[in-house]
């Protein structure tokens, strides 16, 4: 399974931008689909978007829309989620996630490996 790790999180005022980024250890990253997915307190764990294995095919929550962007560089073995216009809703703690199948991306309870997360906070 992939070892994640992501960064890139920190206190931003609301309609401001932020990039997290999720590294990922060995040589089969580019062979995984990659999502990044949130958790605020007392919320389950929610999919903001997924990126396929060639960075073809990218697919989004509503919630996040026109607002978020999904990219990957497979021989940085990186994936990154550029975040603007953040909104008061949006604070969490955001995690990357593989998977090595297409089908199920949507579902958070069937991706093969998590990150350790990393804060986003936003003020208004």
């Amino acid at each position: 399974q992939a070892q994640l790790v992501e960064s890139g999180g920190g206190l931003v005022q609301a309609g401001g931008s932020l990039r997290l980024s999720c590294a990922a250890s060995g040589r089969t990253f580019s062979s995984y689909h990659m999502g990044w997915f949130r958790q605020a307190p007392g919320k389950e764990r929610e999919f903001l978007a997924v990126i396929s294995w060639s960075g073809g095919t990218t697919s989004y929550a509503d919630s996040v829309k026109g607002r978020f962007t999904i990219s990957r560089d497979n021989a940085k073995n990186t994936v990154a989620l550029q975040m603007n216009s953040l909104k008061p809703e949006d604070p969490a703690v955001y995690y990357c996630a593989a998977r090595r199948r297409w089908v199920g991306v949507l579902r958070t309870g069937l991706w093969d490996s998590w990150g350790q997360g990393t804060q986003v906070t936003v003020s208004s």
